[in-house]
């Protein structure tokens, strides 16, 4: 899986992107995200709350009980706003 950080996310990971394997337990993005929140203390911190952090799969916003799977771009990114 190919994990893309965006913003300060980025800066807690310490990685722009990573390629990752998540276990075969990992099927939605609230999972996902709980286990990469237990990667590291870079990621614990980017993900500590996760009411500050958006997700998109393949290009697509996405929310805790979308679907992810092995072969899947995965984004994590702050929220957005426009003006």
């Amino acid at each position: 899986m190919k994990l893309l950080y965006f913003a300060w996310l980025r800066h807690h990971v310490g990685a722009g992107e990573e390629t990752r394997t998540p276990p075969a337990g990992v099927a939605t993005v609230a999972e996902l995200l709980d286990w990469l929140a237990g990667q590291s203390e870079g990621h614990a911190g980017a993900l500590a709350d996760r009411e500050r952090v958006r997700v998109a799969v393949n290009q697509e916003y996405a929310g805790p009980e979308d679907t992810v799977a092995p072969d899947d771009e995965v984004a994590l990114f702050p929220p957005v706003t426009g003006g």
